[in-house]
C-alpha cells in the first residue's frame, strides 16, 4: 500500500496537480519612525488633492501613532496624507480611532487614488466617520456614508464600528475584487467591474463623476483629517503588502 501511495504522489507531482502552500503576504510597515511625516508622503486638500492646503499641516507620528494632520496656525483645514508611490493590488491594515469619540469626527482611508480631484469621486474612499458628525452634515445621508462604506457607493455589508475605540481595517484589493474586514467582520465584498451605478456628488462637486466600475486600477493610498476642531483622527499599525 505505501508503494502504491508513493507512485501516486509522484505522478501528482509530475502532473503539477500537488502546489506548494502560497507564501505569506510580506508587509511594509508605512510609518516607521516618530516624527513630521515628510519623505515619501504628500500633503494635499480635502477639496482637491492636486493643491496643497491653504495652512501650513503637520501630519506627525508620535509613539507610533500617526495623528491626522493639524495647522500650527490654529486654523481649521482639511487634508490628505496621500503616497508618492502608486499601488495596484494590495493588502492594506490600519487602526483607527477618535482622540474624543468621534462626535465630530471625520475621515477615510484613500484607495487607488489620482493626485486629482476628491479619492471618493475618482479613485476610492474607505470611509471613516460617526453618525452624529456626517447626518448634521448631510441631512439625508445614508448608509454608503458611514464608516466601513465605500464612500457614496457601496454601504457595508453589516455596521461593526466602535465609538471611542480602536477599530481594525483588512482592505483586500486585487484587479476588480474588493474585499474589507472591520474589526474582523466582512463588511465589503465586490466585483468592482459591475458596480456600474451613477454617483451624486455632493452639491459642491459640479463635475462628472465616473461609477466604481470605470475608475484606475492602480493609485495612491492615503489617509484623511477632516474632524472638525477639537478632535483628531489617530491611525496606528499602517502597513501593506503588495502583490503585483
Amino acid at each position: 500500500m505505501a508503494t502504491i501511495v508513493k507512485v501516486h504522489l509522484i505522478l501528482l507531482l509530475a502532473s503539477g496537480l500537488v502546489f506548494a502552500t502560497p507564501p505569506e503576504p510580506k508587509f511594509t510597515i508605512l510609518f516607521p519612525q516618530d516624527g513630521p511625516v515628510t519623505k515619501g508622503w504628500l500633503v494635499r486638500t480635502w477639496a482637491n488633492v492636486k493643491d496643497a492646503p491653504e495652512y501650513p499641516t503637520v501630519w506627525e507620528v508620535r509613539d507610533g501613532i500617526l495623528y491626522g494632520g493639524k495647522s500650527p496656525t490654529g486654523k481649521w483645514v482639511g487634508t490628505w496624507l496621500l503616497s508618492e508611490r502608486e499601488y495596484g493590488d494590495f493588502i492594506l491594515e490600519v487602526d483607527f480611532k477618535f482622540t474624543h469619540g468621534g462626535a465630530t469626527g471625520n475621515g477615510g482611508v484613500a484607495l487607488r487614488a489620482p493626485l486629482t480631484g476628491r479619492p471618493s469621486y475618482y479613485g476610492m474612499e474607505l470611509q471613516i466617520t460617526d453618525p452624529r458628525y456626517e447626518f448634521s452634515l448631510y441631512r439625508y445621508g445614508a448608509s454608503d456614508q458611514l464608516t466601513g462604506a465605500i464612500y457614496k457607493v457601496i454601504p457595508p455589508i453589516k455596521q461593526v464600528y466602535n465609538p471611542g475605540e480602536w477599530n481594525h481595517y483588512k482592505i483586500d484589493l486585487r484587479g476588480p475584487l474588493l474585499k474589507v474586514w472591520l474589526n474582523n467582520v466582512l463588511i465589503q465584498d465586490a466585483n468592482l467591474d459591475t458596480v456600474t451605478q451613477k454617483v451624486i456628488p455632493h452639491e459642491d462637486w459640479k463635475e462628472p463623476v465616473p461609477p466604481l466600475s470605470q475608475r484606475p486600477r492602480r493609485g495612491h493610498i492615503g489617509f484623511q483629517e477632516l474632524s472638525e476642531l477639537g478632535e483628531q483622527l489617530l491611525y496606528r499599525n499602517a502597513r501593506i503588502a503588495v502583490l503585483d
